[in-house]
């Protein structure tokens, strides 16, 4: 009676655990889904205002609907904005540092190169999760992580010849993008640490504010007061895509593993390639299009599959 009553608890346990873990994922489908619009939107933005009022503008609507919602429902929770700790204000700065270096990274390259680039941050958080966080890892993990770093070395390669016709301008904007991916990364794994003690969005709120604080200066309000109203359409859309993408990443990240994680997210590039596909089918006026080559879908299906199969495929238990 002992050994049924125990297993029965260990299962129910298990179980819990498997649904935090789908619970997890499904925000971490969430950020995807946000991220999959994100770079065509910052690309349209970047044509009439600065890449500093993109960054400042998102950090200030996501900081504006945290701090109204907790001035409201938990005043008290104000308090993190004061007395932060030091973690926290690495996270924020590095996150301030992730937006403006993927910002300049779509300005000179596209959407398409910069959300296959920019899966190395995930790719990093996923191995993060291995050797930090000391997560299981299994051989078909491993695999996937291999496919991953193959694709995007082969989305690389793929696009030598448009490095050798405009070298400076390209490879600016890959290294502004490896910066940002590696931001991003050390921004994630602060988070990660923090949550046990300090909720998602209250967390969210201090890492929205202290880079809204450090761009202001840099911001031309005067830009800003004339825009139309789809441009400011546009940039609020920018703004609200922060606060839910970056609130579900929180989420997913408490209850899910790193790993998983990670791999979810990589997933964003195709939801960017349908998108910008579309836009050169319909040869759109407020943007040029782009279809990828052969190779370069492969690469990015490589980086995509691989993820996957760090998530979906699992070595069996006895």
């Amino acid at each position: 009676m002992y050994q049924i009553c125990f297993y029965i608890c260990r299962l129910k346990n298990e179980g819990n655990r498997m649904s935090k873990q789908w619970k997890g994922l499904i925000y971490a489908g969430i950020t995807a889904l946000c991220w999959g619009f994100l770079a065509i939107g910052l690309k349209v933005a970047s044509t009439f205002v600065s890449s500093v009022d993109i960054v400042w503008f998102r950090f200030g609507v996501a900081f504006i609907f945290l701090f109204g919602y907790f001035l409201i429902q938990s005043p008290s929770s104000l308090q993190i904005l004061w007395k932060p700790p030091v973690k926290l204000i690495a996270a924020a700065v590095l996150l301030g540092v992730n937006y403006i270096g993927f910002m300049y990274g779509v300005v000179y390259t596209d959407p398409n190169v910069s959300q296959v680039l920019i899966q190395i941050g995930p790719v990093l958080l996923g191995a993060a999760g291995f050797f930090l966080f000391k997560e299981k890892i299994n051989k078909w993990q491993a695999l996937g992580f291999v496919i991953a770093a193959i694709g995007l070395f082969l989305f690389y390669a793929e696009n030598l010849k448009e490095f050798i016709a405009n070298p400076g301008l390209f490879n600016k904007g890959v290294w502004w993008i490896l910066l940002a991916a590696i931001a991003w990364t050390a921004y994630a794994i602060f988070q990660k640490q923090l949550l046990p003690t300090i909720p998602a969005m209250k967390m969210n709120m201090f890492i929205f504010g202290l880079p809204m604080l450090f761009y202001a200066p840099f911001v031309d309000f005067s830009s800003l007061a004339v825009l139309s109203f789809w441009q400011w359409i546009l940039l609020i859309s920018l703004g609200l895509n922060t606060l839910i993408a970056y609130g579900t990443l929180a989420l997913a990240l408490q209850y899910a593993d790193t790993n998983k994680v990670s791999v979810i997210i990589t997933m964003n590039p195709i939801i960017t390639m349908i998108l910008m596909a579309g836009i050169s089918y319909f040869e759109v006026s407020w943007m040029e299009g782009r279809i990828l080559s052969f190779q370069a879908m492969l690469a990015a299906l490589l980086v995509i599959g691989g993820g996957t199969m760090a998530v979906l495929l699992k070595s069996k238990r006895k």
